[in-house]
């Protein structure tokens, strides 16, 4: 082996078993939940009950708004401890909606206010703390503009509250799930997050983030861990890891089920997938210090460290991508070695993913068992978004700054807004095509153990890049529509 080829083979190998480890990661997430599963958090019904504050921010959300703002106003809730914030950033006839909407509400006798800033300063997170300004709740909800809460939100979540719980935080659902094979993939990353991740970080004693949405805060609580702080794309994340800095504690609550519109298009979805995985990065930039000197238990300290670098992941997927075809030349030489080495990888990386899913969509579906057929699809489109999370690594690493883009929305329709064309698309395509000409250059040599794993960065690659290009949704079918 020339040294060219030895350095190539280093490389590959200490990506895959980095990549490995994070698949390993999987395992013990799955574990904990399993072992954990029938923990319950307390229930203690408030006597009185508290004021509540809902919070809902909204910018260029004309084709969700009125729905948003309907939702919250039938909250089933005392009136008079209640008072809900529309926290309006827009520059379209979004106001003039919620204006109307929030008048005919007043009228009713109910507090509904729209808020509006002399400017965006700190996007959401600016919003949010301007509204706390003038917030009359002890207790903060928050809802994003395509989220609907049930009419018993309220009296569900506050009981669960005892006196060091800052936040609750409950389980996203699908509107749209059915709507395309992406929302479908889309449901099943969501649920691997809310249905496993949560459960098994909140009921083993590890942290866990507040998702920006479909939770209640203890105002008390925002204001010890220094309030909501716009110095990254991921605001509810870095507030979560001060509050639990301060000693505030989180309760998950994954029976309690808020419904949510998924990203219509693929240029929606890795806009939002872009903006999640940057600004976990800046936070982990942020706030490793103090969690590295905090006075927590160890495998507290490690979990959050893992949570908050697991975008890392995607840039040793790109690399691999790219050594996976040269590499193979290399392998196919000593095959029998090779073989031991891929199976374990394999069975670290690829197969623990794989049941992660599987669990999530067994915990909580009748039907999970056609569920499990979306799983090859939902790992091809992971290592498809690679190129998108790696730029968005990149960038935070870099200190560069971007934007809050916001997630377009389109209610019951096609949807008023849309996202431009990126250098993503090309490079995901060119990354096919790499794979395309390594899958047949493993047939050629009768690597066979390449070829699966190359298929799918084929696939995910190829389907995310094509994906790219469409502009619009495509129309639901009749039978959905209706």
């Amino acid at each position: 082996m020339s040294t060219a080829e030895l350095l190539l083979v280093l490389v590959y190998v200490a990506c895959a078993l980095l990549l490995s480890a994070y698949g390993l990661h999987r395992y013990l997430m799955t574990w904990l939940f399993l072992r954990t599963r029938h923990l319950e958090p307390a229930w203690l019904e408030p006597r009185p009950w508290p004021r509540v504050t809902v919070q809902l921010p909204v910018f260029n959300e004309r084709d969700v708004v009125l729905r948003l703002v309907q939702a919250a106003s039938r909250l089933d809730y005392p009136p008079e401890l209640l008072d809900i914030q529309v926290l309006d950033d827009s520059t379209d006839d979004t106001t003039q909606l919620a204006e109307a909407c929030a008048a005919r509400l007043r009228d009713e006798g109910l507090d509904v206010q729209v808020i509006r800033r002399p400017d965006r300063v700190g996007f959401k997170a600016g919003a949010l703390a301007w509204g706390m300004r003038s917030a009359k709740g002890e207790f903060i909800a928050v809802f994003d503009a395509d989220f609907v809460p049930a009419r018993d939100f309220l009296r569900q979540v506050l009981p669960r509250f005892s006196p060091r719980v800052g936040m609750v935080q409950a389980r996203w659902g699908h509107i749209n799930e059915g709507r395309s094979l992406l929302t479908r993939l889309q449901a099943v990353l969501l649920d691997g997050h809310f249905v496993i991740e949560h459960s098994a970080r909140h009921r083993s004693g590890r942290w866990f983030n507040f998702n920006g949405t479909a939770g209640i805060w203890r105002r008390q609580a925002i204001e010890d861990a220094g309030g909501w702080q716009h110095d990254t794309l991921t605001e509810d994340l870095d507030l979560s890891y001060r509050c639990q800095l301060a000693g505030w504690r989180f309760v998950y609550l994954p029976d309690v089920v808020v419904p949510a519109e998924l990203p219509p298009t693929m240029r929606a979805f890795k806009s939002q997938q872009h903006r999640w995985a940057k600004g976990s990065i800046q936070t982990m930039k942020k706030l490793i210090g103090p969690l590295l000197r905090a006075d927590i238990p160890w495998k507290v300290r490690l979990e959050a460290c893992v949570h908050l670098s697991n975008n890392l992941a995607y840039p040793l997927v790109v690399l691999l991508t790219l050594l996976t075809p040269a590499a193979v030349a290399v392998r196919a030489r000593h095959a029998e070695t090779w073989l031991v080495f891929d199976l374990l990888v394999f069975a670290a990386a690829t197969l623990g993913v794989g049941l992660f899913y599987a669990a999530s969509q067994w915990a909580v579906y009748p039907d999970w068992r056609p569920r499990l057929l979306r799983i090859p699809a939902v790992m091809a489109l992971g290592i498809g978004l690679a190129v998108n999370q790696s730029r968005a690594v990149v960038q935070a690493l870099l200190n560069q700054d971007s934007p809050f883009v916001r997630t377009p929305k389109s209610g019951s329709g096609q949807g008023s807004y849309s996202l431009g064309l990126d250098w993503t698309a090309g490079a995901e395509l060119l990354l096919a095509a790499w794979h395309l000409a390594g899958l047949g250059f493993a047939v050629h040599l009768g690597y066979w153990p390449s070829v699966p794993i190359q298929l799918l960065f084929f696939l995910g690659f190829a389907t995310v890049g094509i994906s790219s290009l469409r502009r619009r949704p495509a129309r639901r079918p009749a039978a959905e529509a209706a």
